[in-house]
């Protein structure tokens, strides 16, 4: 039998990785975060889904092309 080590951790006790950082990355024309219930992805309003404007990348969709809008309602 063998005896584990006093500071080795077990796969329960171990930290894990925080998905959170990719969903709370919103651009000024997301209404939510991409991937929440009632979502969906729009063109953006602003660049028309080019993702640039003058060259640069358009400050309202991040340079994507798309914004995440909240569908339906009541």
């Amino acid at each position: 039998m063998r005896n584990k080590a006093p500071n080795s951790q077990s796969t329960k006790s171990r930290a894990k990785p925080q998905m959170q950082a990719a969903n709370s990355m919103l651009n000024p024309g997301d209404e939510a975060a991409r991937g929440t219930p009632g979502t969906g992805d729009d063109i953006c309003p602003e660049c028309h889904g080019k993702g640039r404007i003058n060259g640069s990348p358009c400050p309202n969709c991040g340079g994507g092309g798309t914004i995440t809008r909240a569908i339906g309602g009541a």
